[in-house]
């Protein structure tokens, strides 16, 4: 099976990011003409939206913020109710880099697997600022001890799954926490992984924009309360 004959979407949440979100669908359109772009704006008070728009993405918009999980989730229900075969989910800052769009389609359309999950960490071809690398190894710890995941890497937000496993993975988590709550989704349905390897950009634009460092323990906070008292 090819790509070609399945209707693939690449969601890109969004939030204050009309300085790169036009480049990136652009170049998402110029590299890969037949994917639907759809570009979820979590209520930016920027042109976020107009300049997704204007480069051809279909654009979805919150009315107020809610966080990236939430953007994530109404962009898989946008997929699925429109007849989506494969799911691509990136980030919209420009960390993630298009070409390797590749690398998360390829064993999913041979079969390999129900979800690919990317991975900073397997070519080592990401500038990792140290205090960035040495959190997120330690949500691998995290990661490994709460669900049985042995993974290298795990809040990548560069990821794609069928339809099939799109629509047994539940997102309750509004904001970053849903990075884990895919994962531990993962181990609850029984659903097939597959790392590969990807680049993550670090620039100056990007840590500004992405997720802070100081985040991590409210996210371990959080998925804690929820493990202890709410399964």
């Amino acid at each position: 099976m090819t790509r070609n004959d399945k209707r693939i979407f690449v969601l890109l949440p969004a939030y204050r990011e009309a300085g790169v979100i036009g480049g990136i669908v652009s170049e998402i359109r110029q590299r890969y003409p037949h994917f639907s772009i759809v570009v979820i704006d979590d209520c930016s008070y920027d042109t976020t939206a107009q300049e997704a728009a204007l480069a051809g993405a279909h654009v979805l918009k919150h009315c107020i913020n809610l966080g990236q999980g939430a953007a994530v989730k109404t962009g898989v229900t946008f997929a699925i109710q429109n007849a989506a075969d494969i799911i691509v989910h990136m980030d919209s800052d420009g960390q993630h880099v298009v070409s390797e769009i590749d690398l998360l389609l390829n064993p999913l359309l041979s079969g390999k697997a129900d979800i690919i999950l990317g991975s900073r960490f397997l070519a080592n071809q990401s500038n990792v600022p140290t205090l960035r690398r040495l959190v997120l190894k330690a949500g691998i710890l995290f990661t490994w001890f709460f669900s049985g995941l042995r993974l290298t890497d795990t809040h990548n937000g560069f990821r794609a799954s069928t339809r099939e496993a799109a629509q047994k993975i539940a997102i309750n988590e509004n904001r970053m926490a849903h990075a884990s709550e895919i994962l531990h989704e993962i181990v609850r349905h029984n659903l097939s992984y597959v790392e590969v390897p990807v680049t993550v950009l670090y620039t100056k634009y990007s840590l500004l924009h992405g997720q802070k460092s100081s985040n991590a323990f409210h996210i371990v906070t959080r998925l804690l309360w929820r493990k202890l008292f709410l399964e």
